[in-house]
């Protein structure tokens, strides 16, 4: 399968969402969940740090990925965003169809 599910995490839901919405517009991605409040729990510059972030899970091809990517580090706040993939190793048919259907051809 050649479809990827991309976490990225955000400072707040209102940077979340424009990133999201400029994906989805890029059609870099065919849906973007937000997952709002959630803890992280992280070492960054020596510190442990304990903040609340959005979470934004996406819905893309892997061969888009390079590309959503470099995107994204345009439009964040953060010096190192959070952007990783995992493989979709089943999902419906006519769910993926519309994924490919939607994301840049």
């Amino acid at each position: 399968m050649s479809e990827i599910v991309v976490f990225i995490t955000a400072p707040n839901e209102e940077e979340a969402a424009k990133i999201a919405k400029s994906l989805v517009e890029a059609k870099l991605a065919g849906c973007v969940n937000i997952i709002k409040n959630i803890r992280s729990i992280y070492s960054w510059q020596g510190k442990i740090e304990d903040d609340t972030e959005s979470l934004m899970v996406v819905k893309t091809q892997k061969r888009l990925f390079n590309k959503l990517s470099a995107h994204v580090k345009k439009l964040h706040s953060y010096t190192v965003p959070e952007i990783i993939a995992l493989p979709i190793v089943e999902g419906a048919k006519d769910y993926l169809k519309w994924l490919k259907e939607v994301t840049e051809k």
